[in-house]
Parts: C-alpha cells; structure tokens; sequence
C-alpha cells in the first residue's frame, strides 16, 4: 500500500465510490485510496436472516458499515427528478451549490451509470399521473404535500450485485482500497490537510493507539450517516467550521400493502411533508417499502435503529416506511446527535436491546404492547425479533404527538392509515453531523479537506449522494 496519494476519500458509500468512478471516467493519472471501515460487498450480508436475531456483526455491523454504504443495503431506491420542476424537492441541498439545472444534469448522468451497471430500466411513478394529481390535490386539503419524482428501485438483493461490479471496475482501474480500516484521525498542521491516520477496524472498536500514517494533499470526507458522530468529533478537535444540524427522530411504520395499494401502485414510493397538528413541526415519511421487510442496523455503541428492506423477488404482505420528525437545535443546547442517541439508547434499554414494536391502538390507549396481543394482531410484524413494549416511554411527548397528529392525517388522504393493529417500531434516528460550511468546491475551512454525501449534512439518499461524488471528481480535475 501507497504512503502518499493525491486523494484520500474517507469512507466507501455512494458518494465516494462515485467520485473514484468519476475520476476514472475523466481519465484521470491521480492516485486515490477509499478508506472504509467495514467489508467489501461481496462479504456484507446480515446473520439476522438466518438466525433470527442481532448478532451485533464484529468490527461493524454488516448493513450500516462497507463498500456501498448503508442506504445502498436498505431499500436500494434512487429518487430523480420531473423535467417540468422548478426546483428538487427531496435529496438534500447540494443544488444550492450548484444550481438546479446543473443537479438535473448530473442525476441524469449518474442514472446512466446506475443503468451500465444493471439498474432496472423501468421507472417508477411515471404511469399514473392523473391517480397521483387527484391523491395529492386530497393531501394539500389536510396541509400535506405529496411528492410525486419518479423512482428507480434497484431493490436490496440487486444492489449488492451492482456495487459489486462497481467495485470490482474500481478496484481494475486502479482504485486502492482499504477495507475493515478505520480513519482515527486527520493529519493536519497550519490548518491545511496532510493525509489520515488509519488502523484496522478492530483496534479502532477497541481503542487502542497504534496508527498508520498515510498521506495526500487532498482528503474527502464522504462518511455518511454512520460516519456523523466521528464527523463531530473530528470537526471539534481540527476547529473545522460548521452549523448547528438536524437530527429526524421518528418511528418505522408498518400496515397492510392492501392500505397503501394504490400509492404502492402509482407511486411505488409516495413521500408525506406536513406541519400539521397542534406544533407544526415537520413530518415526513422517507424510504416506504412495498411489501416489504422491517429491519435493523446497528451503530456505534451497539446502538440498535430500525429501518426497512425492500427485494425484487422476495415479498411480504405488508407495506413498511418511516415517520421522522425533524429536530433543531441552537441555544442553549447545540447537540443534536447527542440527543437522537440518548433517546435510541433509552429505547434500547426498554426493549432489552432489541428493537421495540407497539401497535397503534395501545398507544391511544395509553397502554403497551404484550407478546400474546401481538400474536394475535392482524398485521403480522416482519421483524419477528422486535420486543413488544411502549414507544412512549423515551420518545419525547412533543415527538410522539407530531407523529400521532400526522397519521391522523394521513389517515384522511389514505383510508387505513391510522388502523389500530398497525404497528410502529423504534427506534428509527436519521443521524446528520453538524452542517459542515463548505465553499461551492465543497472545501472545508480547512485547506485540502472536502465534505461530500449525507454524513456532512450536503445530502439525503443514494442518488444525490452519488452526484455529490462526481461533482467531486469534476471539481478535482479542475473541470
């Protein structure tokens, strides 16, 4: 291995796995290293689909952590854009760097690439559109906004195989990378990058010192959400500027596809914004699964998080997604990650370190879920190792209001909604790092550091991700 490269990439997600494309594309002689604490695709997969339960994979869970990152090992849905918008509406911010024409040029280019590597070519959400204007004109009467992009889905099992020719395509091409290595720390002196500090996974967990110095004279920081809490740390200790974040703090949802049939149908994803109830805060549904399956990741500190799976082939009879509310913090209290933890770890200890379920109605009724109820309800859960207990012993009570109030109203646009066997699992935290300030190079305060992807606050999903690391590249070769 190398001691000097010109571009050091922290982390093996979209964001990063694009950028080394990128740079290969535009023929670059650059030598680059991927840095990524977990496995190689080919070797993620997650022993709870054989043994019924979290085994807490060792380093680093198998879903959260490796080549692809974590997004890519959920769902697997690459969101796009309508020609006739004026602006993005999911994604994230990165076309408030670039502008929304040259965002639209770059998911473009980047869905090519998607479908080179063996993307379904069928779109979803395109054939339906008069079904979809009449569901949206319902929502915009209860103050909700219904998103209607068209959607790619690759599907779990398909995206391993894709990255998987990714990868083996970077790794041909001459990409260097380093898996189950964790960066302890940045290398820099007079405020200018000099390269990252490495150790393998294990002693990372473990804590011990020993390193490995190796250097570039350009360092990314494309950790996503897994990588948010280090994101912070690493900001605090090299005085790197940010903003104070957001954390989305919520639950995953669960009901009958029947429910959902014709969102499902037209839509395959349908994504709810609203500030509706007594706060009006914001609510959205992200990352919906049709016939899907509900899942868990883990993360550091063997925090357990729910989240949800969808395949190509194989099916369930319900339909699951998330209900985040979003969280802002300034003065006096400025720590947002800190507060989605402490609430997944309250969780974690009420469901004795699994993941806790609750129907509905027991909330309503102000009681908790019992395993013998559960057996019994209609709405068979697909995380068969979900405890039964009560949300509402951690989720704060303005949190847990905003997503009561939303499903009501949700429940007025799609009859069902707001069933009382309908099951609610959590926790489910989408952790952000403190808004890292970069320039329209994505630089850094730091001189040579670059933030890029969903850990730094730029962007949310797979395909804005993705674009976020081939504007990198192009900014890299000075086009």
């Amino acid at each position: 291995m190398n001691k000097k490269y010109d571009v050091i990439v922290v982390g093996a997600g979209p964001s990063a796995v694009f950028l080394a494309y990128e740079l290969i594309e535009k023929k670059s002689n650059k030598k680059v290293l991927l840095v990524e604490q977990g496995k190689s695709v080919d070797k993620r997969y997650c022993p709870i689909e054989k043994s019924g339960k979290c085994i807490h994979c060792k380093p680093m869970c198998n879903i959260t952590c490796g080549f692809s990152g974590a997004g890519a090992f959920s769902d697997g849905k690459l969101s796009l854009y309508n020609k006739e918008d004026e602006d993005l509406h999911v994604g994230g911010i990165l076309h408030e760097y670039i502008g929304v024409d040259k965002t639209k040029d770059l998911i473009d280019y980047t869905d090519k690439i998607y479908l080179k590597f063996g993307a379904d070519k069928h779109l979803e959400g395109t054939e339906y559109k008069e079904e979809v204007k009449k569901i949206c004109d319902k929502a915009k009467k209860e103050n909700i906004t219904l998103i209607d992009i068209p959607i790619r889905h690759l599907g779990t099992e398909k995206s391993h195989e894709l990255y998987y020719k990714i990868q083996e395509y970077l790794l041909e091409h001459g990409t260097d990378i380093m898996f189950e290595t964790a960066v302890k720390d940045l290398i820099i002196e007079d405020n200018k990058v000099k390269g990252v500090k490495v150790q393998n996974s294990n002693d990372y967990i473990e804590g011990k010192e020993e390193c490995e110095e190796i250097y570039a004279d350009k360092v990314v920081l494309a950790v996503g959400r897994k990588g948010a809490n280090w994101l912070v740390d690493m900001c605090d200790k090299h005085n790197i500027t940010t903003e104070a974040g957001t954390v989305d703090i919520g639950i995953r949802y669960e009901l009958p596809d029947k429910v959902m049939e014709k969102i499902n149908k037209y839509m395959y994803e349908g994504k709810f914004i609203g500030r509706v109830g007594r706060y009006k805060d914001k609510v959205r549904t992200f990352c919906q699964n049709p016939s899907g399956f509900v899942s868990t990741e883990v993360y550091d500190n063997n925090i357990t998080l729910v989240n949800g799976h969808s395949y190509k082939e194989k099916k369930s009879t319900n339909t699951n997604l998330a209900i985040l509310v979003s969280h802002n913090f300034n003065y006096p209290f400025n720590k947002p990650i800190d507060y989605g933890r402490n609430i997944a770890k309250n969780l974690n200890e009420i469901g004795a370190g699994k993941i806790v379920v609750q129907r509905l109605g027991d909330i309503y009724r102000g009681k908790r879920t019992w395993k013998e109820e559960l057996e019994n309800n209609s709405v068979v859960p697909t995380l068969k190792n979900a405890e039964p207990g009560d949300l509402t012993f951690a989720i704060g009570y303005r949190t847990m209001t905003n997503i009561l109030d939303f499903i009501q109203s949700v429940d007025k646009v799609v009859e069902g909604f707001a069933a009382p066997e309908n099951l609610l699992y959590g926790p489910e935290i989408k952790f952000y790092s403190n808004k890292v300030k970069i320039t329209k190079d994505f630089e850094t305060s730091v001189e040579g550091l670059y933030s890029i992807g969903d850990g730094g606050g730029m962007t949310r999903g797979l395909m804005m991700a993705s674009c976020s690391g081939v504007q990198m590249a192009r900014i890299i070769e000075g086009v």
